[in-house]
């Protein structure tokens, strides 16, 4: 089997490194910039809190048009980053080929349903319906991760918590191409399982991410630093109930995940037993790292929901605009007045 890792960063690092390691498949990644270079010259390292090693991938580039057809590409890009690779990413497939988008927050694809409920494209996501048109709903698998990463310098990850892969057809069907995937995923040691509604996956993990990666990225505190300030920890829990109310509404019942939820602070947000792990949330690791964040899928589309079914979230609207504020103040006058 040919596999491409699309967007080699900390969480795609670590899938590549994975696959490499088990060593059964064609594993090629599509990077860039010190990362392309990095991982060219001196393989892709992974470290953790039992092993480290070293892999290589058969082919690394920027230039996917480069590779052959492949049975299945991890995008693993931020999701502000997938509709501009949208021609790309669907270049990169067999005829029979599947993408799983592995990103945080809601997924471009959410409204397709099925050949009966093909849904329509989502302007905060897929601006311009690049990704739905050139790459097509029908050929993505849902994927939901747990699994704390950061790039410690380029061509090495560190692995830090976590390790739960959640994968679904956006049909809740469970198809033969949802089952490879799968046995791709757990032959590399990474605990994957089919279920049959993505999308309440993807609405339990917002429970965490939206008052997590938000409230982390504007104060630069691990998710363990929010439960010493009496204040943030009341915070998130509170925008924890405005997310369980907005996923209520949009017909998924999160009633028991919303004391889990709650707790994330105190636990660090680790949910593999390691509580003293310091994770910091994508948000956090790229403003540090002066990027851009998914702030529309995190945040913006969570509250586009909200307005849909007229749930009042008054704390996420203050979260919304605080960190597209943020945002906004990292980039150059120049991508500032382009927004």
């Amino acid at each position: 089997m040919r596999v491409c890792v699309f967007g080699a960063g900390a969480v795609g690092g670590h899938l590549a490194a994975r696959l490499l390691q088990a060593g059964r498949h064609e594993v090629s990644v599509v990077a860039r910039g010190e990362q392309l270079r990095a991982i060219g010259a001196d393989g892709l390292t992974l470290l953790s809190r039992d092993e480290q090693f070293t892999v290589r991938p058969h082919a690394t580039t920027d230039r996917p048009q480069d590779l052959p057809a492949q049975d299945v590409v991890f995008v693993s890009m931020k999701a502000q980053s997938q509709p501009a690779a949208a021609r790309d990413i669907a270049g990169l497939l067999a005829p029979t080929g599947v993408t799983v988008f592995v990103n945080n927050g809601i997924p471009w694809w959410w409204t397709y349903r099925g050949a009966e409920a093909p849904g329509t494209p989502l302007p905060l996501l897929d601006p311009l319906a690049a990704l739905w048109t050139h790459v097509g709903p029908q050929r993505a698998l849902g994927c939901v991760i747990y699994s704390a990463n950061e790039v410690v310098r380029p061509g090495v990850i560190r692995h830090v918590a976590n390790n739960r892969w959640l994968l679904g057809e956006p049909d809740g069907t469970r198809s033969a191409r949802l089952a490879a995937v799968i046995a791709l995923l757990n032959a590399a040691q990474l605990q994957a399982e089919a279920v049959a509604d993505i999308r309440k996956s993807a609405w339990t993990k917002l429970l965490r991410n939206v008052p997590l990666n938000s409230l982390c990225a504007l104060t630069r505190l691990p998710v363990s630093g929010l439960a010493r300030v009496p204040e943030l920890e009341a915070l998130c829990a509170g925008i924890v109930e405005e997310v369980a109310a907005i996923a209520a509404a949009d017909g998924t019942d999160l009633s028991d995940q919303v004391e889990i939820a709650k707790a994330a602070p105190r636990l660090g947000a680790a949910t593999d037993g390691s509580q003293a792990a310091e994770i910091r949330p994508s948000m956090l690791q790229d403003v540090l790292g002066g990027r851009t964040m998914e702030v529309e899928a995190i945040l913006g589309q969570v509250q586009a929901f909200a307005r849909a079914t007229g749930t009042p979230c008054p704390r996420l609207d203050v979260l919304v605009a605080l960190v597209r504020g943020l945002e906004l103040s990292a980039l150059t006058p120049e991508a500032a007045a382009r927004r």
